[in-house]
């Protein structure tokens, strides 16, 4: 009879710490590590997957929590309860440190179909509302002045869910800016109150085959286009930064949010991982560490926090694409 996996393993960095040798390679090992103590204490970071202490203003890759205890605790009963995309995610994660961000989008991509087809993501379409589909036959509106590009998302009815209209038109203003080096700056944006609430959940589940879903998300990538303009584009954040929301932004060379900005990635709860390619810009920003904590937890961070952790580079007031000249 096979052995149970043991799929999070907890650990008190405040205690004498064994080293017992590993069965297999940290990469390749399915259990979660989650390290805690009341003050950053010198281990080998890359043998965990999240670190936890109270130690207010923890460096990276530390997470600062009040109670890192109760924290790591919760993890684990996220992972007990989201087990496949919880393990999925790390792994994605872990991979990445030894690829290139285009590979890093392909992995992420892979897991992502895989998790469409398990027991948790239907778990979550079956218990889940969702609202009918509220189209725009303009979803993404581009403005120039002179060297200057503005990309508005515009559906600030749904904030600016992401919907596969969204999606190929936003493909589509960035393939311009990929083949027009007269573009020197890009300004991306949303209209309404939120930059983006993340992908349109009355789109979510529609599609049958994750297979082809794979291919499609690779032929369709606004994350590719968006990684291969990166220098010259600056994303204004406001709002709800959900999901996609923050994982394209995460993209640009500078980004810039409002105070009232609030961002999270919920996808694990799903059954899901990011699929927008968080797990290739979020990591490049922040570490796999603090991704991996944001994700699992499905935390909210404010502007404030958001730019001490670096997933932003300013906080600053946003205004509106009108009022830009």
């Amino acid at each position: 009879m096979q052995a149970p996996l043991t799929l999070v393993g907890l650990v008190d960095l405040d205690r004498p710490r064994p080293s017992p040798p590993k069965d297999s390679p940290f990469g390749a090992d399915p259990a979660i590590v989650i390290g805690y103590a009341a003050e950053p204490v010198d281990v080998p970071v890359e043998e965990y997957d999240v670190l936890l202490t109270a130690a207010r203003d923890a460096p990276r890759p530390w997470v600062t929590h009040a109670d890192p205890r109760a924290a790591a605790d919760r993890l684990a009963r996220v992972v007990a309860e989201r087990t496949e995309p919880a393990v999925a995610l790390v792994q994605v994660l872990r991979m990445g440190r030894n690829m290139g961000p285009e590979e890093r989008l392909v992995a992420e991509s892979l897991a992502y179909s895989v998790l469409q087809g398990g027991a948790a993501f239907r778990h979550w379409l079956a218990t889940t509302p969702r609202g009918a589909a509220r189209p725009s036959s303009q979803p993404v509106r581009l403005a120039r002045c002179g060297e200057r590009l503005t990309i508005t998302l515009d559906r600030p009815w749904v904030r600016n869910a992401v919907d596969a209209a969204t999606r190929d038109a936003l493909c589509e203003a960035l393939t311009v800016v990929l083949a027009d080096p007269s573009v020197a700056r890009v300004d991306l944006r949303g209209d309404g109150p939120a930059f983006c609430s993340g992908g349109d959940l009355s789109e979510f589940g529609t599609s049958h085959d994750p297979a082809r879903a794979h291919l499609l998300r690779l032929d369709r990538s606004a994350a590719a286009r968006l990684l291969r303009c990166a220098e010259r584009v600056t994303a204004y954040l406001h709002g709800a930064c959900v999901g996609a929301g923050i994982e394209l932004a995460a993209f640009a060379a500078r980004v810039v949010a409002a105070p009232d900005t609030r961002i999270r990635l919920p996808e694990v709860g799903m059954g899901l991982i990011p699929g927008a390619g968080g797990t290739a810009s979020i990591p490049r920003r922040i570490g796999r560490h603090r991704t991996a904590y944001l994700a699992l937890s499905d935390t909210t961070l404010t502007a404030r926090q958001a730019w001490s952790w670096g997933l932003v580079d300013e906080v600053a007031p946003v205004a509106g694409p009108a009022a830009q000249t």
